[in-house]
């Protein structure tokens, strides 16, 4: 038996496990062969539906609406999904594949032998979120590291060194790596992942039944499988299918920092008289806005997102409920309407070039700078503040 299969039988139903390189020539042909040669009930793929949607219909772009996007405010998810698509595109390209070809593999062979077939992930974006809210300040700063280093590399991937990612010592050194960086990525990308991927699979239909899964989630899923058919654990997964709830600090903190700049700028009218408090005014006024104009400038933002920046920066920074990268984002996208050329390059313009070129990419970068930028402002303009009140 390969070391990239793992077969499992509980009372009678057996489980095949296969693991998988998602840009690997050889996970295609093993995946086919597979199901061929053993003919399952049911064919469960690490996918959700949406996941499902994209690899299968490659222009799905072409309908993206911007601008509901940022008012739903996904404007980050959309930017990691991307990162993470293209990354995995370019190790693909010197595979000879794309990414997720085993996974349609799958699923053509399952419609071809009248398989049933079952989607096993968790929706992506309950996972991205996740990955996002349960981190720290600092983890989501090494995240996003990450993502924009992943997206920039132009690091080739030899393809004998894709095919050694479905070894178990070379898998295991990766996510021993991983959960040292970040122990709450790994914790949602791969434990969660684990406990869900075999809950699905265990509540499929069928008493043979082949799951086709990266490498990396091999191990996991056949012990919680183990657990599930020795009865030590429970297929229910509502607690990891929905989305964090906010901290009562960081809720808190939402409103707990506007008041008290709002406070440190009245102190400084009732202390200081007029003088000092137009200056603690004007102080906080130029802290956030000139960050944000010149981070938003600095993304090649539309003069009018530039001016926005500016002129809202002060005041978003004071709300709890907007922000103004909110803000800026959506006055570029409405003053430079994405082409449909821009939606059909999308995957393939996520690199430095590309984020300036492509508007929907130069639309996001907007976002995220000018957020950036606001925040800096903020806590140095609070600092700067309680200086001069201090001086008073």
């Amino acid at each position: 038996m390969s070391q990239t299969q793992i077969k499992l039988e509980f009372n009678g139903r057996k489980i095949t496990l296969v693991g998988t390189a998602h840009v690997s020539k050889e996970s295609v042909e093993e995946v086919k062969e597979t199901i061929n040669n053993i003919n399952p009930d049911c064919v469960a793929v690490e996918l959700d539906e949406k996941r499902a949607e994209s690899i299968k219909n490659p222009s799905r772009y072409s309908q993206l609406d911007l601008v509901k996007v940022l008012k739903r405010k996904e404007g980050f998810l959309l930017l990691a999904n991307l990162m993470l698509a293209s990354y995995q595109r370019r190790m693909g390209l010197n595979a000879g594949v794309k990414p997720g070809d085993e996974m349609i593999a799958a699923m053509n062979a399952a419609d071809e032998h009248k398989i049933r077939c079952s989607l096993v992930d968790r929706p992506i974006q309950i996972t991205l979120k996740r990955a996002w809210g349960k981190n720290s300040f600092w983890g989501k700063c090494k995240l996003l590291a990450t993502l924009i280093s992943s997206a920039f590399s132009k690091e080739e991937i030899d393809p004998q060194e894709i095919e050694k990612l479905k070894e178990r010592n070379e898998m295991d050194s990766m996510m021993n790596e991983l959960s040292e960086y970040m122990p709450v990525i790994k914790q949602v990308l791969i434990d969660e992942r684990d406990q869900y991927l075999a809950s699905k699979i265990w509540e499929s239909e069928g008493d043979n039944i082949v799951a086709v899964l990266g490498a990396g989630h091999l191990p996991g899923v056949q012990a919680y499988l183990e657990k599930l058919g020795s009865g030590t654990a429970s297929s229910n997964v509502s607690e990891i299918s929905q989305l964090p709830k906010p901290g009562i600090a960081g809720k808190l903190l939402a409103f707990v920092i506007p008041a008290c700049i709002i406070g440190l700028i009245a102190a400084g009218f009732v202390y200081g008289g007029l003088h000092a408090g137009t200056q603690i005014l004007s102080t906080w006024f130029l802290w956030n806005a000139i960050p944000a104009a010149v981070l938003t400038a600095l993304a090649f933002g539309h003069p009018l997102a530039i001016l926005v920046g500016f002129i809202g920066a002060p005041f978003t920074s004071l709300c709890p409920f907007v922000g103004i990268g909110f803000c800026t984002a959506i006055v570029q996208a409405l003053v430079c309407k994405p082409k449909v050329s821009d939606m059909e390059s999308l995957q393939d313009d996520v690199n430095l070039r590309g984020f300036y070129k492509n508007r929907i990419l130069r639309t996001l970068l907007v976002f995220i700078l000018s957020s950036l930028g606001s925040t800096l402002g903020t806590f140095i303009g609070g600092a700067d503040i309680i200086g001069i009140l201090q001086g008073l």
